[in-house]
């Protein structure tokens, strides 16, 4: 009996070694989770033998499981890198269709544009809108628009906010008149086929008798021209003892109400009709400082190509481009078990559910128990090398003793075999 004994102390310790083994050669495998050997004890026994205990018979081992322990985030710079900084999965569906589980966020773009792992997995996630909101629940594959760049949009609207000098003198009553060019500014705006339109806004104080329609003698008024000769009049901005902008009494856009709006040519030759932009002149003042322009924005663009990528903590895939927009292309899903042992490792750091494992739970990265993403980074194995060495000497020396149990019985039958 002895034999066997120490026979499946043997197996049982080479089959540690075997683990062990496996994790050293693992150490630096992204996303990879150590193994353990765990052993039970072997006992015989027969009936009716009363309340007493068999004898011990050996060991095996019951189970190599794996720790999920968080492992270390490094930093590597590429975008699409991903580590997960906490609990959760990454879901995808390997190229048999199957879905699978993984930490390992080392992903590549394809050439149609998909998100995929090593394996040729596609990395799944959720729809959302292109200013990142959540669209859906059920997890579809994550594609980024790496092909046509993203279409022109027209200009809408403006955001005008400045500061007209309160210390102007009324510009007629100068000699000689005060330029209209002195108080100018200028943007950009796209008509539907992303060409560009300048636009030149230039301020002239006047008498307020003289705005169309008069206003009255407490108010200052300025007109509001887009040639720098003043023959072009598109309003009247008018202003209180505070300095306020007095929208019901402006001619000029100011986008309340349905004020009005500038209408706008495009740059022949086109075939884009003359479109209608609002303008959002709330912000202007009139003070006793030097004139200056806070902010001067539109709501178009040009056409555009992808430029880069980046992941936020949420899992939101943010596309840039080009001609500076950026725009929201999915959200990375991700999932949990009860039993996250349960998992059936089918490597390359991929696992699939089980039974033991239970349903896969879906949701968002930085909600309820899923982790946070961190972009630019992996998270390495969280195998500790020094442990695992000091549990290879251990590993060795049991392997050695069960060794030494068969040298000693063999010992010992000879003993008995000699007797005379």
């Amino acid at each position: 009996m002895s034999f066997q004994t120490g026979l499946s102390g043997l197996n049982a310790s080479s089959k540690n070694l075997d683990v062990i083994g496996n994790n050293i050669a693992n150490a630096n495998t992204v996303g990879m989770k150590y193994s353990r050997a765990e052993f039970a004890d072997l006992v015989s026994s027969s009936l009716g033998t009363g309340g007493g205990g068999g004898s011990g018979i050996g060991v095996a081992v019951a189970t190599v499981s794996q720790q999920f322990s968080q492992g270390n985030i490094n930093i590597t710079g590429n975008s699409l890198d991903v580590a997960i900084n906490g609990g959760g999965f990454f879901q995808i569906t390997k190229t048999d269709g199957t879905t699978a589980y993984t930490r390992d966020g080392q992903f590549k773009l394809d050439k149609d544009g998909n998100i995929i792992t090593n394996t040729g997995a596609n990395v799944m996630g959720y729809a959302t809108s292109l200013t990142g909101v959540q669209l859906g629940t059920t997890p579809i594959k994550m594609v980024l628009p790496t092909g046509a760049p993203i279409p022109a949009s027209a200009t809408t609207a403006i955001t005008a906010e400045f500061n007209l000098d309160a210390r102007a003198p009324i510009a007629a009553t100068q000699t000689p008149p005060t330029p209209v060019s002195t108080y100018g500014t200028s943007l950009t705006v796209y008509d539907s086929q992303g060409v560009a339109l300048p636009v030149s806004l230039y301020f002239v104080k006047i008498d307020p008798a003289t705005a169309t329609p008069p206003v009255a003698a407490t108010r200052d008024a300025w007109s509001v021209f887009t040639d720098p000769a003043g023959t072009t009049n598109v309003g009247t901005l008018v202003f209180d003892a505070n300095g306020a902008l007095v929208p019901a009494e402006t001619t000029f856009p100011t986008d309340v109400g349905g004020a009005g709006t500038l209408r706008l040519t495009p740059v022949a030759p086109s075939i884009v009709p003359p479109f209608d932009v609002s303008v959002n002149a709330l912000g202007v003042t009139q003070y006793g400082a030097s004139f200056n322009v806070s902010n001067l924005s539109q709501d178009g663009y040009t056409a555009g190509e992808l430029t880069g990528v980046t992941i936020e903590a949420t899992g939101v895939i943010t596309t840039r481009y080009s001609n500076g927009q950026t725009q929201s292309r999915g959200q990375i899903a991700l999932a949990d078990f009860r039993n996250v042992q349960g998992l059936a490792p089918v490597g390359s750091g991929e696992y699939l559910a089980t039974f033991t494992s239970g349903q896969p739970i879906l949701g968002a990265a930085g909600v309820g128990k899923f982790g946070e993403l961190r972009s630019g980074a992996v998270e390495e194995s969280n195998v500790d090398l020094t442990a695992e060495l000091v549990n290879m000497m251990t590993a060795q020396r049991a392997y050695q003793a069960n060794a030494q149990t068969i040298k000693t019985q063999d010992q010992v039958l000879s003993t008995l075999v000699n007797l005379r």
